[in-house]
Order: structure tokens, then C-alpha cells, then sequence
């Protein structure tokens, strides 16, 4: 064997080591290590242009899928987030508030009791925050009566919306927005056209993804015991079924058109599939209270946030419900 022969065979011995070396430093190294270095050597060799490695495909895919399931619009609270229930029978009492226009009434409103301002409506909310109030949904209450969800930190108190007036989206949505809260929504489907103050449905969609609950008066804030077997399903059972449909929500909680309700309403109200309704009883609302006369408290008018809190407190422990009520 001549020299130049026996020079390429130590050659060829020594790249054989290098391999071997190679291959003991990556196994050493882990799994890790093997899937870089053939990432690497299919983009050098498809010129840099490669799909994304399956690492970090995987991990985006991961933090998409954490994002899609565990972000809620800005200010919403549901009932899902509060935390599991304790299987027990909640007691929370919970002051119910009442609001209808957030807004200065017009010259010559028939009832300009009904407008809060906004500055005021503003301010009532920052009282209470800094009294430690922090608003629940109606079906939020309800999980805690019954199963004892947990409620968020603070006293619970739900604030909720007659009719569904423009002015609820446009003023009190952002005020309640910005402190993190909720309302329910009493929504009527018609006699409240955009052009007299109403909602769109778009508008009442974005109040649903900020965390508001959609409740209804019905078709057309009929005064229900005046109507016959016909017309007082169609105000409440098919009112029901159309919000339903159109929003995809359960639409659980029925408020009676100014507070007219008696037996024969209940019965149709609870037969519609509704769980409980609102009245405009004064009170607070306990675990024992019969679910369809939940009482509530007006706001009206130049109400200062000193006032609805004594309002609130004087109220505590007031409320009887009747079987029946026809008040304004």
C-alpha cells in the first residue's frame, strides 16, 4: 500500500470519528438539540424559506387557543368567572336599582323623573364603588342562591335598565365600562324606534359582549293584565323566543310593563320559561323573595350619590311582596 492510499484511509478513519463524536454530543445534548439542527438544515437547503418550526407553531397555537378561550370583552363578568360554586345555598340580599334615560329630559317630557343625567349617573356609580357595591347580573344572583356561586368581591348589587333606550348605550354603557361592571338590560322590542331613542341591534349586541345580561318587558310595554290568553303570550312567551333567537342569549329574567302584574301574568311569565321577574316594589331582593316579584329601587332625577346610598340602606328589610301590583 503506497503512501498516498494509506494517507486517505486515516483520513477517512478521522471524518468517521468526527461523526461518531458528533452524534454522542447531540444524543448528550437531547432532543431538543437534533430537531434545531434539522430545522436548520432544511432551510439551508430550500434556500431560507421554511413553514414555522413545529415548536413554535405549536406554542403559537397554544397561546391562540388560551386567548380564544380565556379573554371576555372589557367588562364583563360572568358567571362562569366568578369561581366554582360551593354546592351550598347562597344568602346574599342584593338592592336591585332601577334606571331608565341617562340623560337630561327634554322640555316637556311626561315623566322627567325618569332622566338621570349623565354626570349624575356618573357620580351615583363612583359612590357606589367607594361604598364597595360591585354589580351582579340577575342569573349571576340566581347561581348564588342556588348553588352557592361566588359572587365578586364587595357588595353585590344589580343595576338594571327599562325599555332600551339609546342613552343606555350611549351613556351608561361606557361609564360602566370603565369601572369593570355589568347591568341587565330590560329590553322591549317595539314602540322604542331608533328615531325616538331605541336600540339597534348592533348596539345590543355590543352590550352583550361587554358582559350586560339581556332581560325583557316584552313586545310592547302592554299592560298584561288588560290582555287576553292570546295577546299575553305573544307579549311574553314570543318576546322571549324572538331575543332568543336573535342574540343567542337565555333571556331568563321577565320585568313587568310599570309593575302591572297579578296571577294570571306570573302564570304565563313562569310558562314562557323565564325564571324570575322584576317588579317596581321597593326592597331588596333575599334568597327567599318568590323569584317572579323580585322587588327594585327607582332612581330618579336628581338623586345625589349621598341620597341613592341612604336610599339603598333605608330600604333594607322593607319589602312585602303582594300578589299582585299595578303601580306606576
Amino acid at each position: 500500500m503506497d503512501s498516498e492510499e494509506l494517507q486517505r484511509r486515516r483520513a477517512e478513519r478521522a471524518r468517521a470519528r468526527q461523526r461518531r463524536a458528533l452524534r454522542r454530543r447531540l444524543i448528550a445534548g437531547g432532543t431538543l438539540a437534533v430537531v434545531i439542527i434539522v430545522a436548520a438544515v432544511a432551510v439551508a437547503s430550500s434556500g431560507g424559506s421554511s413553514a414555522p418550526s413545529a415548536p413554535r407553531a405549536a406554542a403559537r397555537h397554544r397561546t391562540r387557543t388560551h386567548r380564544r378561550h380565556h379573554t371576555r370583552p372589557r367588562g364583563a363578568s360572568t358567571a362562569a368567572s366568578l369561581g366554582p360554586a360551593t354546592g351550598h345555598p347562597g344568602t346574599a340580599s342584593v338592592p336591585i336599582l332601577m334606571y331608565h334615560v341617562i340623560a337630561p329630559p327634554p322640555p316637556g317630557a311626561p315623566f322627567p323623573g325618569l332622566y338621570v343625567p349623565q354626570a349624575e349617573f356618573a357620580a351615583q356609580m363612583q359612590a357606589l364603588r367607594s361604598a364597595g357595591w360591585h354589580p351582579v347580573t340577575l342569573d349571576q344572583l340566581r347561581a348564588n342562591w342556588q348553588h352557592g356561586a361566588r359572587l365578586p368581591a364587595g357588595k353585590p348589587i344589580v343595576i338594571t335598565f327599562d325599555n332600551g333606550y339609546f342613552s343606555q348605550y350611549a351613556h351608561a354603557l361606557p361609564i360602566l365600562r370603565r369601572l369593570g361592571w355589568v347591568a341587565d338590560e330590560n329590553i322591549q322590542l317595539a314602540g322604542l324606534p331608533p328615531s325616538q331613542g331605541g336600540l339597534t341591534t348592533s348596539q345590543v349586541k355590543a352590550m352583550i359582549a361587554a358582559g350586560w345580561e339581556l332581560d325583557t318587558q316584552g313586545i310592547s310595554h302592554a299592560d298584561l293584565i288588560t290582555l287576553d290568553p292570546a295577546q299575553l303570550h305573544y307579549q311574553v312567551a314570543t318576546a322571549r323566543a324572538m331575543l332568543r333567537r336573535r342574540y343567542g342569549v337565555p333571556v331568563n329574567w321577565f320585568c313587568y310593563p310599570s309593575g302591572h302584574y297579578n296571577a294570571t301574568v306570573i302564570a304565563a311569565v313562569d310558562a314562557a320559561g323565564f325564571v324570575g321577574s322584576t317588579t317596581v316594589v321597593p326592597g331588596w331582593a333575599q334568597p327567599t323573595t318568590d323569584p317572579y316579584r323580585l322587588p327594585r329601587l327607582r332612581v330618579l332625577s336628581g338623586t345625589s350619590p349621598a341620597a341613592l346610598l341612604a336610599q339603598i340602606a333605608s330600604a333594607h328589610g322593607t319589602f312585602t311582596p303582594p300578589p299582585s301590583y299595578g303601580g306606576a
